[in-house]
């Protein structure tokens, strides 16, 4: 009877940003025991406002804030992985890696150490858990607000790890979240939602790209075999792509291939050319959330981040054990080698999720 009535502690990430704080002000509603981490990922100007913002908003809940310093492995777990994969000509989503290999795995260690029972971020999304018959599961949903929903980011968490997460905002619209912070005067009110890649300073990440990675100009070739222009170098370019491609003539043009042996952009100024379309991919490194189903299994998929769900049928490839195969119900425009294939049932119920492959 000792410990009846002990507080259950939880160790929320803390960004500075109006999620986290939310997410620690409605724990401690709730009644938990909250402590805060702060993960320092990169050094830079950004970082070190995002600290300050940490320290001063747990000041004001008046809970404890702890910094861990994950330079080094946010640089091989993440930059490098995303500098490898755009030399290697695909997309790489650096988001879904940091929040399994960094965020995720670091916070629970935290937890373990501090002999904490949960661990919480300010993610749009929830996990709901299921008992059948005496065991028990924990399903990734949909948060609320769909508009903000983040659970595309989060389809290589394990059973183990969904057992001890929180995710406090799965209920709230974003718009709450921010009246709130607003209304009690946190640092975070006034902040400005960043839409980019953390680690980069700018909208896109070509001078990101060209400083560390190196690049080789060559040929834009269109559909007809002309050639077009010159390219600044294949990594900065993604099927679809519209954006930064310097040529005359009838424009825009749209990325629909890469060759890399030849150093070839290809593209077309038609915006529906069938190259654009994809009526199936392949799919390696798939989490099954829950457990794996039987397949063939026609489901939803999302292909991109805010991308439409589409219907699909996923089936194993007999040749390759490690690779799925998923059909479009419909051809799917600027698919992109990299990016996550996430797989989510008719009631927003994420399955799970693997990487596109060539």
């Amino acid at each position: 009877m000792k410990n009846q009535g002990k507080k259950k502690k939880v160790i929320v990430g803390m960004s500075g940003g109006a999620d986290s704080t939310a997410a620690a002000f409605f724990l401690l509603k709730q009644g938990y025991a909250v402590e805060g981490v702060f993960l320092s990922l990169y050094q830079n100007n950004k970082q070190k406002e995002s600290w300050q913002d940490a320290k001063e908003t747990t000041a004001l809940l008046g809970i404890p804030l702890k910094m861990i310093h994950l330079e080094k492995e946010f640089q091989k777990k993440v930059i490098d992985y995303f500098l490898k994969e755009y030399a290697a000509g695909h997309t790489p989503n650096p988001c879904v890696i940091c929040n399994s290999e960094i965020k995720f795995n670091f916070l629970l260690k935290k937890m373990a150490e501090l002999k904490a029972d949960f661990v919480a971020t300010g993610h749009y999304a929830k996990i709901i858990s299921k008992q059948i018959s005496n065991k028990f599961t924990y399903n990734l949903y949909q948060a609320k607000d769909r508009e903000k929903d983040q659970s595309y980011f989060l389809y290589s968490l394990k059973q183990k790890q969904l057992s001890k997460i929180l995710f406090p905002l799965g209920n709230y619209y974003k718009e709450e979240v921010m009246n709130l912070v607003k209304k009690l005067r946190f640092p975070s009110a006034n902040k400005k939602e960043s839409q980019n890649i953390c680690f980069v300073k700018e909208k896109y990440a070509d001078n990101f790209l060209k400083k560390h990675l190196k690049l080789r100009p060559g040929k834009i070739i269109g559909t007809d075999g002309e050639v077009l222009g010159k390219h600044q170098g294949l990594p900065l370019y993604t099927i679809g792509q519209r954006r930064g491609i310097k040529v005359g003539g009838r424009g825009p043009y749209y990325v629909i291939g890469k060759d890399r042996k030849k150093n070839i952009l290809l593209v077309s100024n038609n915006p529906d050319d069938p190259a654009l379309y994809s009526r199936k991919i392949k799919l390696k490194s798939v989490n099954w959330i829950v457990q794996k189903p039987h397949l063939p299994l026609k489901t939803f998929v999302r292909v991109r981040y805010r991308n439409p769900l589409t219907p699909v049928v996923i089936e194993k490839l007999a040749d390759k054990k490690r690779f799925y195969l998923v059909k479009f119900k419909q051809p799917q425009k600027a698919v992109a080698i990299g990016q996550a294939a996430v797989f989510y049932s008719p009631e927003g119920e994420i399955l799970g999720g693997g990487t596109i492959s060539d």
